[in-house]
């Protein structure tokens, strides 16, 4: 369905150039940059209720109502939200680096639009099929680190220089895990490629085939986003807000948008490396008839419940647990199930499928 709509947007980008008497060969690349708009467009709705469905989330536990006053069931909620924070006066800290402090958020946002080019929705449905995707994904992933680290430098403050290196040091430490469980799923796959990675699981889905490593991936990426329990680089108990705490407004909305995005983005990766991307539940009627876009979608939206619930339920951690959890537990016990990966593959003599 998705290929389909990518085609007409192609045709209609195409028909126009013949109206106005343009040469066809510039329609590739406009129609690259509707798509790229198209993209964000979706990406910030999805952000937008994404923080509609963590409110009724909450209220759900907590026995309340959450929004449900401005619209029908506070669907309108989100739209109103946005307005506010772009209505809002922007505050520059005094003695601040205010180049450094505007340049801090718009790269953090960037990165985290930047990781849906690679994204496959559906088969044939992604903005650039890289055969290098995992590289790519997890390098746009690392370089959120320095949005953040300027953001606190520049802030001219203490609780955000300190908010900042919390969170620089979080998700160091627990890339080196993530890197290691992904080459796992790569072992198996014999491709670096995500539509590869989909298609390799079609017999299977590698949250049965490496159980112990779809907990911990889905641990590391609750902790690579920031969220809750692992939202130490914003304890107010400890540094007020974080190292966006002297933002304020418009700059403090692409903060507030970057998280957001960065969850779907990562709720999206596990999706294709455990779940089986937009592969049915089983491959069966009726299953194999609803759209297969439908079964991404439910697949993310049920990784993004299970971390909006974790802030309900669990206590936040101390940050030197934080910390050991992600040297001292999962990077030995990612290292140890790699090698003992490796060697069953070796014994077996497993050769990965070309897709």
């Amino acid at each position: 369905m998705l290929l389909y709509l990518s085609n007409i947007i192609q045709e209609f980008i195409a028909f126009l150039f013949s109206l106005v008497g343009l040469t066809a060969e510039y329609v590739p690349f406009v129609s690259m940059f509707v798509k790229a708009v198209i993209i964000i467009l979706v990406i910030m709705m999805c952000v937008a209720y994404l923080t509609w469905w963590e409110r009724k989330i909450h209220g759900l536990v907590a026995r309340r109502k959450g929004p449900n006053v401005v619209g029908p069931l506070g669907l309108l909620q989100p739209i109103f939200d946005g307005v506010k924070l772009l209505l809002k006066e922007m505050i520059f800290p005094a003695n601040s680096n205010k180049f450094i402090f505007l340049l801090a958020p718009v790269i953090t946002f960037l990165v985290a639009l930047l990781g849906w080019v690679i994204i496959p929705v559906e088969q044939g449905v992604v903005f650039a099929n890289l055969n290098v995707g995992v590289l790519y994904l997890m390098a746009i992933s690392s370089l959120a680190v320095y949005g953040i680290i300027m953001a606190g430098w520049a802030s001219n403050s203490q609780y955000s220089f300190l908010g900042s290196i919390r969170s620089a040091s979080q998700m160091i430490s627990y890339e080196i895990a993530m890197g290691v469980v992904i080459v796992c799923v790569v072992l198996l796959t014999g491709s670096l490629n995500l539509t590869n990675i989909v298609l390799a699981q079609q017999d299977m889905w590698y949250i049965i085939k490496l159980f112990p490593m779809a907990i911990l991936f889905f641990i590391i990426i609750v902790a690579e986003t920031n969220r809750h329990p692992f939202d130490l680089p914003e304890a107010e108990s400890d540094i007020v807000s974080g190292y966006h705490t002297e933002y304020s407004g418009f700059i403090f909305a692409l903060f507030f948008l970057a998280e957001y995005a960065n969850m779907i983005l990562m709720s999206s990766f596990f999706t294709i490396l455990f779940l089986g991307g937009w592969l049915p539940l089983f491959d069966i009627a009726p299953f194999n008839l609803i759209p297969s876009f439908f079964w991404f979608v439910l697949k993310v939206i049920i990784c993004l419940t299970l971390m909006i619930q974790l802030r309900s339920i669990l206590p936040r951690y101390r940050y030197d647990q934080l910390m050991r959890l992600g040297w001292r537990v999962f990077i030995p016990v990612s290292l140890l199930f790699f090698v003992f990966l490796a060697v069953i593959l070796r014994l077996i003599d497993y050769i990965p499928s070309s897709y």
